[in-house]
């Protein structure tokens, strides 16, 4: 049923008391980050979650997103090209774990966790420095963070600029220290016996795609770590949301949520898995997933290719669909090139196929190329290759059906 984000903030946010944790797919582009803007709307419309000027008593809801990345820039010294750092814009957020909390020691050990043991985060302290009029400029303490690998030894260290991957993973390392915390804080039941009073009032997390460059090892490390610690929460106030685009992070992020642990008393029913589908005139459906398998991706994008093969309704990001599929069946089946999966029925065909295919599915660089129609040609190539990868590779589509919302219970 079409609705708008508003909507389905509600739905998330009327979900049954006994959901600890929804666990949303969607791809990218479907609206997952401004999903999170709206509940944090909804939930607290008037005090933004870790923005300056926040009362501390106050916090209803914490989410990661694009816009918590938007809270560090590089400063990468284009005059010397010595000192790169990476700026930190004041916040309440980092102010208190860092300033008021000390956690400086558990976000460097989450970060390491995740990238390399030897590359070491490093907050400045405070310091003054002259401006351009020679005027004294105070740089406060945890404003900016240098990086560099530890060797063990004397020589001085060596700061580097690291990957945008390393340095989500760094933000995620923040954000996950303060989750640790609020959690641990909460699971302690009376109020008066809790070493702060800050998230008293916290009653949602809201995660988007925390890190999206790690490989498949970490990856799952972190899916693991991410549902032990929401397991662990005690609070029965207190809800999460996880949106993410990618399907071995939401698979792992499934198999955990749909595991009893008799250690925290967390039970299967704790969980709602959902996907988030934008629509073509711009509002957007949420379908409740099935409990007993994760997400087949391959499957879902193959049954989404079978509709618009009925309907003709093709647009040239099918093509990226199609490819897709083709690359992990290969893996799979342990072909070198996915163009060996496509069908040879006339001489040529196979390399005629493959370069149309990657003709549709490269990323043009300019707009009006992207949603450029499909020629009737196009179409039907993509109708054959689907009912044909369909008849030599034997997917069963028929038992990949989306759950009704109203047979999945909680």
């Amino acid at each position: 049923m079409a609705q708008s984000l508003t909507e389905i903030a509600q739905k998330l946010k009327n979900a049954d008391k006994k959901v600890k944790v929804q666990l949303i797919y969607a791809f990218n582009g479907s609206g997952k980050t401004r999903l999170s803007r709206e509940f944090k709307e909804l939930i607290a419309p008037k005090n933004p979650a870790f923005e300056e000027g926040e009362e501390e008593s106050k916090i209803k809801v914490m989410y990661y997103n694009a816009f918590t990345e938007d809270l560090f820039y590089w400063d990468n010294d284009l005059d010397n090209d010595l000192d790169r750092k990476l700026k930190i814009q004041p916040n309440g957020y980092t102010n208190w774990v860092l300033l008021e909390q000390g956690q400086e020691p558990n976000i460097a050990k989450h970060f390491q966790r995740y990238t390399n043991d030897k590359l070491t985060p490093n907050f400045n302290q405070e310091y003054t420095i002259k401006d351009k009029n020679g005027k004294d400029l105070i740089i406060h303490v945890y404003s900016e963070v240098r990086f560099s690998f530890e060797r063990g030894n004397e020589e001085p260290s060596v700061f580097v600029k690291i990957s945008k991957g390393e340095e989500s993973c760094f933000i995620w390392s923040i954000f996950y220290t303060l989750l640790e915390q609020a959690i641990n804080v909460l699971n302690v039941a009376e109020e008066g016996e809790r070493e702060t009073n800050r998230f008293n009032d916290l009653k949602y997390v809201f995660i988007d795609d925390p890190v999206s460059s790690l490989d498949d090892n970490h990856l799952i490390e972190m899916a693991v770590n991410i549902g032990e610690l929401i397991k662990s929460s005690q609070s029965e106030d207190l809800k999460f949301i996880i949106t993410t685009h990618n399907p071995l992070f939401y698979n792992v992020l499934f198999n955990e949520f749909n595991n009893s642990d008799l250690r925290y008393g967390y039970k299967p029913r704790n969980c709602i898995k959902w996907r988030l589908e934008k629509l073509d005139d711009g509002t957007f459906d949420i379908h409740a997933q099935g409990k007993d398998s994760p997400f087949a991706y391959h499957l879902f994008l193959l049954n989404e290719l079978e509709k618009v093969r009925v309907s003709g309704d093709i647009q040239k990001y099918h093509f990226n669909f199609l490819r897709n599929i083709l690359e992990k069946t290969s893996t799979f089946l342990g072909y070198y090139e996915w163009k060996k999966l496509l069908p040879d029925d006339a001489e040529g065909a196979r390399e005629g196929y493959y370069k149309r295919i990657l003709e549709l599915s490269s990323h043009s660089k300019i707009s009006s190329e992207e949603v450029s129609a499909l020629t009737t040609q196009e179409k039907d190539v993509l109708k054959h290759l689907v009912e044909e990868i369909k008849k030599i590779y034997k997917f069963k589509l028929n038992n990949y059906q989306p759950v009704n919302e109203e047979d999945v219970t909680v």
